[in-house]
């Protein structure tokens, strides 16, 4: 499949600058447990970055390109077109993204406009999350297919998660699916190998703590929310 197709195809992949690495995005207003805890107040999804439209993500060109991927999820081209994007992407270590508009910020602060894709991994959902066991089954295939990618897919669609299992699928050893924590200082894990949660105040003792506020809110050279040997992961309320 040729590059413009896949793009057209899919909506194409989006580059937070924050994250390392390609990542793929859906409209947080389409989540479907996250818009649910959204009206309560404490939850996670209550305070969503994504769904408050701060930033990148109120602006235009973002949303359009979210709602596109949505809508690209029934195209029975979806698994080739992504493997394609992804191989693309990937096997190009030395491509440069251009970091757009939030780029032009850190240059002007200093920073560097552009990076470079070297990490060889990708994030799931920076914005919105699972729409169906079956959206989970094409995830998993797009993983199986390109195998020397770390994939990370954090949810808060636990219930998608075990009955795709429940159903005879299987998760492969390159995607790492995270389950997040519904409350805000919560400290009782879900039950699920890999979670991840929100702290207000003092961090939980038994997780990892995301380090991106004490380093320009990039992950830098952290890759704990890929990693299988870390089993509880805490993000900082911003």
């Amino acid at each position: 499949m040729r590059l413009k197709e896949a793009k057209q195809i899919t909506g194409g992949l989006s580059f937070p600058s924050k994250m390392p690495c390609t990542s793929y995005s859906l409209p947080a207003t389409a989540c479907i447990a996250g818009a649910k805890l959204a009206k309560v107040p404490g939850t996670i999804c209550s305070t969503c970055y994504a769904l408050h439209g701060s930033g990148f993500y109120a602006m235009s060109n973002a949303q359009k390109g979210m709602h596109r991927r949505l809508a690209s999820l029934v195209d029975p081209r979806w698994c080739d077109a992504l493997v394609t994007l992804l191989i693309f992407y990937h096997s190009r270590p030395s491509f440069r993204i251009d970091l757009g508009a939030v780029g032009v910020r850190l240059q002007k602060a200093g920073g560097v406009r552009y990076r470079y894709n070297k990490s060889g991994h990708h994030r799931w959902h920076d914005a919105g999350d699972l729409q169906s066991v079956e959206h989970l089954a094409m995830i998993c295939e797009v993983a199986r297919r390109t195998p020397k990618i770390k994939h990370w897919l954090p949810t808060q669609e636990l219930g998608m998660v075990k009955r795709y299992i429940a159903g005879g699928g299987a998760i492969p050893d390159n995607l790492l699916v995270r389950v997040s924590s519904v409350m805000i200082d919560d400290t009782v894990r879900r039950s699920w190998p890999h979670t991840s949660a929100v702290f207000s105040g003092k961090p939980p003792a038994s997780a990892r703590i995301c380090p991106a506020p004490q380093q320009g809110h990039f992950c830098g050279s952290c890759r704990s929310c890929w990693s299988p040997s870390v089993a509880h992961v805490a993000y900082e309320l911003h």
